[in-house]
């Protein structure tokens, strides 16, 4: 069988505000780190704490989306694949894997967008 599946679910916390950059064909793109934390019981019975951080990538809407609604320490629900890209520095080349996101949901509530007025019917509804 030649068929794969890459497809990554989260659910954590922003790190970083999203930074919004926009390539020279106009399209955006967001960046941030989603921290995902894990609880366990390790061997006396102690309560830990272990937290992964995962880098996000959002295109296009999503990113604006992001842009406008998440702030560090949100939480966010996210679904993506992950990619892999390499980049070189200082001569060496280096890699980088990261979540390319195609859904976004919002969990929590920002200041913005609980004071913003509800979209009017005609309006498009946003993509998450």
């Amino acid at each position: 069988m030649s068929k794969s599946v890459n497809r990554v679910t989260l659910l954590g916390n922003l790190g970083k505000d999203p930074a919004v950059k926009y390539t020279t064909t106009g399209k955006a793109v967001a960046n941030f780190s989603l921290a995902l934390t894990e609880r366990f019981k390790d061997r006396d019975g102690e309560w830990k704490d272990r937290t992964e951080w995962v880098n996000i990538v959002l295109w296009d809407k999503l990113a604006e989306v992001a842009s406008n609604y998440l702030k560090k320490g949100n939480k966010c629900y996210i679904e993506g694949r992950l990619s892999t890209r390499s980049y070189e520095k200082d001569g060496v080349t280096k890699y980088v894997t990261e979540v390319v996101g195609s859904e976004l949901v919002l969990i929590d509530k920002t200041e913005k967008s609980a004071s913003e007025p509800a979209a009017q019917p005609e309006e498009e509804a946003p993509p998450f």
